[in-house]
């Protein structure tokens, strides 16, 4: 199966994608080109010969300094808002699940994070997980649950750097 990943446009049907999760689809399905046209997310398609395989949306984010825990806070300076990027919604079809996709995707997500750095300084990537199952996902590639939000997950761009490198 052959994979590219590139921006959400209007020649891709969104209208048959389903990832089992019916807000995230719901997003995607009503939402996802509108958060783009208003700069609020922009979203990324992963696509096979049978169409959408998944998808992710990137933001900018801020995180307050209690929220960020505290080993971690004790490093950082004293400002209001710490910078991150925010990976809002990551799905993959149904129909591929167990290929890899969503591993794909989230690389992808990463690398796109940590190429903007370059210009465009981020502490953290941020995901917020839908369910149990999703936090595990996320847990197996090194992201953290903050204290106060267990489904609200963290890596430093750091780390995901190093990681990242090693693939």
């Amino acid at each position: 199966m052959t994979i590219r990943i590139e921006p959400l446009g209007k020649q891709h049907d969104r209208a048959a994608f389903r990832s089992g999760e019916p807000e995230l689809d719901d997003w995607f399905h009503t939402r996802a080109g509108q958060d783009d046209r208003r700069n609020v997310a922009r979203t990324f398609v992963a696509v096979d010969d049978e169409g959408i395989a998944g998808f992710y949306s990137l933001s900018a984010f801020s995180l307050s300094l209690t929220d960020v825990p505290e080993a971690l806070a004790r490093k950082l300076p004293r400002y209001d808002k710490i910078p991150a990027a925010l990976i809002g919604r990551l799905a993959r079809a149904e129909r591929v699940r167990g290929q890899g996709v969503g591993e794909l995707l989230l690389a992808d997500a990463i690398g796109r994070i940590l190429g903007a750095g370059r210009t465009l300084a981020a502490y953290a990537i941020i995901v917020d997980a839908k369910n149990d199952r999703a936090v595990a996902f996320y847990q197996r590639y090194g992201f953290q649950s903050f204290p106060s939000r267990p489904n609200r997950l963290f890596i430093l761009t750091a780390t995901a750097a190093a990681g990242y490198a090693k693939l």
